[in-house]
């Protein structure tokens, strides 16, 4: 009878343990895996702060936005990813093109994110807003001169502008964006002039461009803001003075308003821990997650209500672009063809 007794709450104990396993596994999973086109320096505060909160860790697996693109192709369903976390809305809708994404429904996330910075079939969210500027040398350059992108076609800016590669996304989508507002016509047009206008071979990133502009290689360039903002709190102190010597531009204040664009994030499709990946998107549109994201990265909130840091705020405010960003992934193919003929390398 005592063995009789002894096995049964040996059974009783087994059942609560599988029971207690099977609720940790399934309702509050332990650890959600991102692949992350941002720095680990830039968001790893904040992931763990969310797995501080929930008890949820936070695997990170960073490298640039193309290839963590295709390492999802190419794992197909059995990736270990769970949430796709990456620069741009052009590079968001070809993940979900290819399938690469599912949908996620949540009220938290449709009230952090305003509609024409997400999905409108819920694949992606943003959770972050960049600003596609003109940085100018104000000693070459009177801002009473500069008014919008397609005034960089006019010939008083020949041998003056620099700017990055055409195999560049935050280019292609600028030239995405022209396609969806002016037309093929117009935009080809534009091109033909911008190209005429470089002052040197497009090379390097923006902070390169920024650099240029400060040396006198060219007096005006097309850069995205966070760069800028990056550049003047560096500890690198030739950047810090590089940085000082230029001036921003909001372009198309008198039109459509300046191009933007997002970082944004969206649950991939071999997801195991879709819940998990929903609950980080959730916390990083959260107000206080906004703030911090905002402050640290040098990016505009993509919550309305949030204030950027003060060294956004003292550039100004400024009218925003409201084409939808997914338009911008919808013509990345017609943009990059665009580029090619005009011969922008």
């Amino acid at each position: 009878m005592v063995r009789l007794h002894t096995r049964i709450r040996r059974a009783t104990l087994l059942l609560i343990l599988l029971a207690l396993s099977g609720l940790t596994a399934c309702g509050a999973p332990d650890a959600v895996n991102v692949y992350s086109a941002r720095q680990e320096a830039l968001i790893q505060p904040l992931l763990e702060k969310f797995t501080a909160e929930t008890g949820i860790t936070v695997n990170l697996v960073t490298g640039n936005g193309d290839a963590l693109l295709a390492r999802l192709e190419n794992e197909g369903d059995n990736s270990p990813a769970d949430l796709f976390l990456t620069s741009d809305a052009g590079n968001l809708y070809r993940a979900q093109a290819k399938n690469l994404l599912q949908p996620v429904t949540s009220p938290a996330l449709q009230a952090g994110a305003p509609a024409h910075l997400r999905s409108d079939e819920n694949y992606w969210y943003g959770l972050s807003v960049r600003a596609r500027v003109l940085v100018f040398a104000a000693e070459r350059v009177d801002a009473a001169d500069l008014s919008d992108y397609t005034s960089l076609a006019d010939p008083v800016w020949r041998d003056r502008i620099c700017v990055r590669s055409s195999g560049n996304i935050y280019n292609q989508s600028l030239v995405a964006g022209m396609l969806a507002s002016d037309g093929p016509a117009a935009t080809a047009s534009w091109l033909d002039g911008f190209v005429a206008n470089f002052a040197r071979t497009p090379q390097g990133g923006d902070r390169d461009q920024i650099k240029a502009v400060a040396a006198g290689q060219c007096d005006v360039a097309l850069v995205n803001s966070y760069y800028l903002g990056g550049m003047l709190q560096s500890d690198n102190l030739a950047e810090r003075e590089a940085a000082e010597q230029v001036t921003l531009f909001w372009p198309n204040q008198a039109g459509r308003g300046t191009h933007i664009n997002i970082s944004g994030a969206g649950v991939t499709r071999a997801a195991s821990k879709p819940e998990a990946a929903r609950q980080l998107m959730e916390f990083m549109l959260r107000e206080d997650s906004q703030r911090w994201y905002a402050q640290v990265n040098n990016e505009f909130p993509v919550r309305a209500g949030v204030e950027p840091s003060a060294l956004l705020q003292s550039w100004g405010s400024f009218e925003a672009d409201a084409l939808n960003v997914s338009e911008l992934g919808r013509l990345n193919a017609e943009a990059v063809k665009a580029m090619d003929r005009a011969g922008w390398k």
